[in-house]
């Protein structure tokens, strides 16, 4: 069986996009005839920097001796150490992005404010720049790029021209059956890191202007964490506003069976599994018309596309889906089917052609 290195940035049980399509992965492939092996980044997360992505250079050498073929999750972090190594072993390598790096780290790091459009086009920072360069780079002498939407696959191919870029969207592996508990209608669920793109903080502000027996739960951890709990501590919203913490995908679904609502304000997407876990939930869904988002929803079909920080919008439709049980159950009836679409067999079986032809 051919074998493949998987590095990646996190997974299970940290959250996110990476860490569950990681996951998928390690548990699935070896029913399409490939191996596995995980080397996630918090195994040298304890190091300085620059020393840790050299420590994580030296197992790419030594755990990827025995694979076949390196996959790596973005082209930065993971990336540059697995195309260094795959070049020094002799091994091809696939870059899976589904993110910007050098935006996030500009945005989270950086003092950079722009959209990640914006971003594309405008010089920075020695630090910014030099990030920029390295993905770049490593998209360019991948033997392969992939993304899981259209929407990105154009933005990597500016990155460089010479990238050979495919979209393959995430599928996404869901229960045969949803759990069943009573829905509360008025309570929010939101989910993702805690990063200040994600528009967490406009979600807390505008509890204020919602009833007092709205809630809103948050799912995820991250740098903004304590930000966002001095932030419901000062509108004194501690019975209505709730952090969640890192918890499983299981509790996720089942935060989603209990939901009224789903609400993503992101300012990037580039594909997000929890708004396809939440239209399968038969949750309705709001989200920010960015990324690959449009590509999932249609507005007014299978949700509502509002614009990134917005609080008027977000606010309008929050009261739409209340007030309007006609619009609310053919947004659940309609997701529902779309989300079906996300198949991740027919993921797997992509991804198992271009693995098997390289």
């Amino acid at each position: 069986m051919m074998k493949i290195l998987i590095a990646t940035g996190i997974y299970p049980p940290e959250i996110g996009g990476p860490a569950t399509y990681a996951k998928l992965l390690h548990d699935r492939l070896p029913s399409y005839g490939f191996t596995t092996d995980i080397l996630p980044f918090r195994e040298v997360r304890q190091w300085p920097k620059i020393i840790r992505h050299l420590v994580y250079l030296f197992k790419i050498l030594r755990r990827g001796r025995e694979a076949d073929l390196i996959f790596t999750q973005d082209p930065v972090s993971t990336g540059l150490p697995s195309i260094i190594g795959g070049k020094m072993l002799g091994k091809k390598v696939i870059i899976r992005v589904a993110g910007d790096y050098a935006w996030e780290q500009g945005r989270s790091r950086f003092g950079v404010v722009a959209g990640i459009d914006e971003f594309q086009h405008n010089k920075y920072a020695w630090r910014v720049n030099l990030l920029k360069k390295i993905q770049s780079y490593s998209v360019g002498v991948a033997d392969q790029v992939i993304t899981p939407s259209k929407y990105f696959a154009r933005l990597v191919s500016g990155w460089n021209s010479r990238a050979k870029v495919m979209c393959i969207y995430n599928g996404i592996e869901l229960p045969a059956n949803k759990p069943e508990t009573r829905r509360d209608r008025k309570l929010l669920f939101s989910a993702g890191r805690l990063v200040n793109w994600k528009g967490f903080d406009v979600l807390i502000e505008l509890m204020r202007d919602l009833p007092p027996d709205w809630r809103l739960f948050i799912a995820g951890d991250g740098p903004d964490r304590k930000k966002l709990e001095s932030m419901i501590n000062s509108f004194n919203l501690k019975d209505r506003v709730k952090l969640l913490g890192l918890i499983s995908r299981e509790q996720i679904l089942e935060y989603l069976s209990r939901a009224g609502i789903f609400v993503l304000n992101t300012s990037f997407e580039s594909f997000s599994f929890q708004v396809v876990e939440a239209m399968w939930a038969e949750v309705p869904v709001i989200a920010t018309n960015v990324g690959n988002l449009a590509e999932i929803i249609t507005d007014g079909e299978e949700g509502l596309l509002v614009s990134p920080n917005n609080q008027e919008q977000i606010l309008g439709a929050i009261l739409a889906l209340d007030s309007d049980d006609e619009l609310r159950e053919r947004i659940i009836k309609k997701a529902k089917l779309k989300a079906s679409q996300f198949s991740v067999d027919l993921t797997l079986k992509n991804l198992g052609s271009l693995l098997a032809r390289l």
